[in-house]
């Protein structure tokens, strides 16, 4: 469920000493409340990256929990196994990252099993995180419901919600399931890869947009840059997606640039690098590297005749089905040409005048 609050401060804990800063007092507040049936961390986890990642598609927030437009508290309850009704509700506060709600979710839940081990009553209560030391410690008690004197405020009129909704549904983009259901079966992604690619929405703008670019490159192959080298990249640098170098359309030309057969994956990702570190286009890099492979065919045929030629021996390996003496062939070719040469134009002419 939500509830609809106004924001009262923040508090910054240090050592030793606790600062409260009031400047969002009476800013509008959306508490969502789940129900008890998160059995895990790693759940746990995950349901907040979900509910984040919903909350950023929809344009609510950037919900970004270390800038405290998004803050999570977390109730942890253990109970003994096969005993139905749950324990104590412990509170947890001061968890300022996804990482720190799981990293806490499993240390509290170590340290109620090991009280419970020991013999040691819980007590409703409400302890701090602290993210250095990787513990929690205890803030106060926990009072019962009716011990926060809550009561229904008489000027607040009931809100009725059927129009709003129905106003507003229609507005809803595309979620983030959504998007990955349609990434596997539009662009043939794995489920990982869809995951991936959708975990950040602006991300998947941008590799959409490579998409489009190039209509003829398959989505797959521009989906297995986009993973493995464009956020590779991304990783190592600040300012994120938005200050990469490389644009969609320029990695969207590399790629079918390689399915072409001009230059080699190894070539590719020593043209990617470059292209990250100084945003030129693919093809004035492979210009000035000379990465540009022969594809030539008379010219290809030149050098594997005089390969064949001189090492009759290996030819007849060929013949009698040793591939790995077909790989030699194209291992030469490559060499005789400066590592200029199609290899698959290559190997396909060894085989024609070997086998044919």
């Amino acid at each position: 469920r939500i509830h609809l609050e106004e924001d009262v401060a923040k508090s910054t804990h240090h050592a030793g000493f606790t600062t409260i800063d009031f400047n969002r007092a009476g800013t509008p507040l959306m508490e969502i409340v789940s129900e008890p049936d998160i059995a895990s961390a790693e759940e746990a986890f995950a349901y907040l990256t979900s509910l984040r990642q919903i909350l950023v598609y929809g344009g609510v927030s950037d919900a970004d929990m270390e800038k405290g437009q998004m803050r999570c508290d977390v109730n942890i309850s253990v109970r003994p196994e096969g005993q139905e009704q749950l324990g104590a509700k412990i509170e947890l506060k001061n968890l300022n990252s996804m990482s720190a709600v799981r990293r806490a979710i499993k240390y509290e839940a170590a340290r109620q099993m090991d009280c419970l081990d020991r013999g040691e009553k819980l007590i409703q209560s409400t302890r701090r995180w602290d993210d250095d030391r990787g513990e929690t410690t205890l803030m106060r008690t926990k009072e019962d419901a009716h011990d926060y004197r809550y009561f229904p405020d008489p000027d607040l009129l009931p809100l009725r919600t059927p129009d709003i909704l129905a106003r507003v549904r229609p507005l809803v983009p595309e979620l983030p399931h959504e998007k990955r259901a349609r990434f596997e079966k539009d662009y043939g992604c794995s489920a990982y890869d869809a995951g991936v690619l959708a975990s950040e929405k602006a991300l998947a703008a941008w590799y959409e947009a490579a998409i489009a670019a190039q209509p003829g490159v398959p989505a797959k192959k521009i989906a297995n840059w986009v993973i493995n080298d464009l956020l590779g990249v991304l990783k190592d640098s600040e300012g994120g997606l938005a200050a990469c170098p490389v644009r969609p359309a320029q990695l969207a030309a590399l790629v079918a640039i390689v399915e072409a057969g001009k230059i080699s994956n190894t070539q590719a990702r020593e043209v990617f690098a470059e292209m990250a570190a100084s945003g030129a286009d693919p093809a004035k890099v492979i210009q000035v590297k000379g990465f540009e492979q022969v594809s030539d065919t008379g010219a290809l045929e030149a050098i594997v005749d005089q390969i064949l030629a001189a090492n009759p021996e290996k030819v007849a390996e060929v013949k009698g089905g040793n591939d790995k003496a077909m790989n030699w062939f194209t291992g030469q070719a490559m060499k005789a040409s400066q590592g200029k040469a199609n290899p698959k134009l290559v190997t396909e002419i060894v085989r024609r005048k070997v086998l044919s």
